[in-house]
């Protein structure tokens, strides 16, 4: 919390006065000083409180901290503690913007969120209006104000507990969203994993921002400043909920942005764990706010006057949308969209190898994953012994209660989707192709899982490029197979697609690798592997998969801007 003219932010004396925590493992409070913004932790004595650093003296404040500190976290509630299958019903509201959760003013036009694996309702998704929009992204800009005069060190700081806090807490989110998602267990933790290294990734870069020197003739010279942009817009999908907004919220923040994150209205929980998780770890109230919504809240948000971006991840028809109305206001965009990306396997390949990220590349989150390779091109020669043991494994994988360790595929997004992801392997039985394994609704043999929306895995054979199976993305468990000959002609049929977000090659010929990563038409190419996604490496499509990136250090110039200031150190040359 922040006092007028700047402050020192300090745990709070009372709540810790008998339990010691470590320097950055505590809520704060205001403090009675006019010294320059800081969030130096503290000692406590009695009402006072002492700097570890400047050793400054000062006293609490009499603000309704209580108040502020009445609304508990949603994951210290009873209902969030051990989640498991059937059990989850979230009540409390899942709006977050200057520091609190925020009940919706209008409820009529709620709509149900469903948990995938049992087909229940989970909770109720409220949109948000045009009125509440504004409030959080006021609330954003007043922290913007704040957070962006803070050095890069100071920003670190705070990035650098709430990554712990997210590494401490990750089971229980995890679980609230297996609920909320379908998938398993596994993957979930994998995914808030990521999303703290993703947080702490960006802390490290914080302090390094910094901008270019200028020597000019006569001693005069130039410099650039990196600043940040403002308010910014996130925009989140259905399958990564916490990740994704991990993923945007980072890099926006390391650079001195807010950001008002909206999460897919099917999705609408943990982001508002993230922004509590925020908050704890000493953001100025504000700094990243949730608005719950659909495609009516999102215009609101990129149509907003005092947002500077908008990222947006999803499919190809509404990142269209989100571009045209952010080109309104002359916004800056990143667009991450969908995919159709090619797996070439070569004959000289390690089968095993090929075997195990041909699985990888269709399977992961019930093969709702936009760079997913789904066009698994293999050589002719060993198409027989590629189909044979991929089959075989593709019938072994465990299908069920996304809650169990054991399990390793959950449930799709919705009923809706599953009948869609239904409706094209129907459609390719009726084109020619045949399944191999899988392709139908499963019902698991837990009763409380019979109205879930599982899918078997599908393996699709006699495949062709014109099929609809083919050349359309299915956003879920299906892989379609076909054969090739030679290296130019797989090409030529790997880029024959509107989409360019990622792809991959298995081969132990190491000049083809590097030649299919130059030739082929994408923003990743894995060589050898499939679906890895190091923080630390550039993620973003080519072509209609979008443009801009996240992840990487790159990412920082699609949340910041450069400012050129020439400095003129003799006479002004007049030509007038």
């Amino acid at each position: 919390m922040w006092s007028k003219g700047g402050a020192h932010i300090i745990p709070h004396p009372t709540i810790y006065a008998s339990k010691p925590r470590g320097r950055f493992e505590q809520p704060y409070l205001k403090a009675k000083t006019t010294d320059t913004p800081s969030f130096r932790p503290t000692t406590i004595e009695g009402e006072r409180s002492t700097c570890l650093l400047c050793s400054k003296q000062f006293d609490f404040e009499k603000v309704p901290v209580q108040t502020r500190m009445a609304q508990q976290m949603l994951l210290s509630l009873p209902e969030f503690q051990k989640v498991s299958t059937g059990t989850l019903v979230v009540k409390e509201p899942l709006n977050f913007w200057g520091g609190v959760r925020v009940k919706p003013k209008d409820t009529k036009n709620s709509e149900p969120v469903y948990e995938p694996a049992t087909g229940r309702v989970l909770c109720d998704m409220i949109p948000c209006g045009e009125e509440e929009v504004d409030q959080a992204i006021k609330s954003a800009q007043s922290a913007y104000l704040k957070w962006s005069k803070l050095s890069g060190m100071e920003r670190a700081r705070i990035m650098l507990e709430a990554a712990r806090i997210i590494r401490e807490r990750r089971d229980e989110i995890a679980r609230a969203e297996v609920a909320n998602n379908g998938k398993s267990i596994t993957e979930a933790q994998v995914d808030i994993d990521v999303a703290w290294q993703c947080i702490e990734y960006y802390a490290g870069i914080a302090p390094t921002l910094s901008g270019q020197h200028i020597q000019l003739p006569g001693g005069s010279f130039a410099y650039t400043r990196r600043e940040p942009l403002g308010v910014c817009v996130g925009i989140g999908a259905w399958n990564y909920p916490f990740q994704i907004a991990a993923w945007k919220s980072a890099p926006a923040m390391a650079c001195g942005n807010a950001m008002v994150f909206k999460p897919s209205p099917m999705t609408p929980v943990t982001a508002v764990m993230l922004a509590e998780i925020y908050k704890e770890a000493g953001v100025p109230d504000g700094l990243f706010n949730v608005v719950q919504g659909g495609a009516e809240t999102g215009g609101l948000l990129c149509h907003h006057p005092m947002v500077a971006k908008v990222s947006f991840t999803g499919s190809v028809p509404t990142g269209k949308k989100v571009m045209e109305m952010a080109a309104k206001g002359v916004k800056q965009v990143t667009l991450e969209l969908g995919g159709k990306s090619p797996l070439i396997i070569f004959k000289d390949c390690e089968l095993e190898n090929a075997i195990k990220g041909a699985l990888m590349a269709n399977f992961l989150t019930q093969g709702e994953v936009c760079c997913n390779g789904t066009r698994v091109f293999v050589q002719r020669e060993i198409m027989p012994q590629f189909l044979e043991e991929v089959v075989k494994r593709t019938k072994a994988i465990s299908v069920g209660d996304p809650m169990c360790d054991g399990t390793r595929m959950g449930a799709l997004i919705s009923k809706p989707h599953m009948e869609k992801v239904l409706g094209f392997i129907k459609q390719a039985k009726e084109q020619g192709a045949k399944v191999l394994c899988g392709g139908e609704r499963f019902v698991p043999s837990d009763s409380k899982l019979k109205d879930g929306y599982f899918v078997s895995p599908c393996v699709l054979d006699n495949c062709r490029d014109d099929m609809t199976c083919v050349k359309e993305e299915i956003f879920g468990p299906v892989m379609s197979v076909l054969p090739f000959d030679t290296e130019e002609e797989v090409l030529q049929r790997a880029n024959n697609t509107t989409f360019g977000l990622a792809s991959g090659v298995f081969t132990r010929d190491i000049a083809r690798a590097h030649r299919v990563a130059e030739n082929i038409q994408a923003g990743t190419c894995y060589i050898n592997n499939y679906n890895v996604g190091p923080v630390e490496v550039p993620f973003g499509g080519y072509k209609m998969s979008g443009f801009g990136r996240e992840n990487g250090q790159v990412t920082i110039e699609y949340y910041s801007q450069l400012k050129t200031v020439v400095v003129e150190m003799g006479d002004v040359e007049n030509f007038f």
